[in-house]
């Protein structure tokens, strides 16, 4: 069993309405020293595989297909074999 721990957040130079509200309210807190905040999704999936090129696969396809959109974001992710 594997799990993955998947990042997804806008490419450099997309703009971040988001992000810029977080930035906008950390300042008016008295946070002046963050100069940008990127906001992005975080997913933790479990997959019931036992090959790690499998899961692999799998994780690359479904972050492909749907949890990432391709033309505005990137995605990392961190596979991990788990201990049933």
């Amino acid at each position: 069993m594997f799990q993955a721990r998947i990042y997804v957040t806008l490419k450099k130079g997309i703009l971040d309405p988001q992000g810029n509200a977080v930035k906008g309210a950390l300042a008016s807190l008295g946070y002046k020293n963050v100069e940008e905040v990127r906001v992005g999704k975080y997913l933790v999936l479990s997959l019931s595989r036992s090959d790690r090129a499998g899961a692999e696969k799998e994780v690359q396809e479904m972050c492909a297909r749907l949890l990432a959109n391709p033309v505005i974001e990137d995605y990392t992710y961190e596979l991990q074999e788990v201990s049933v």
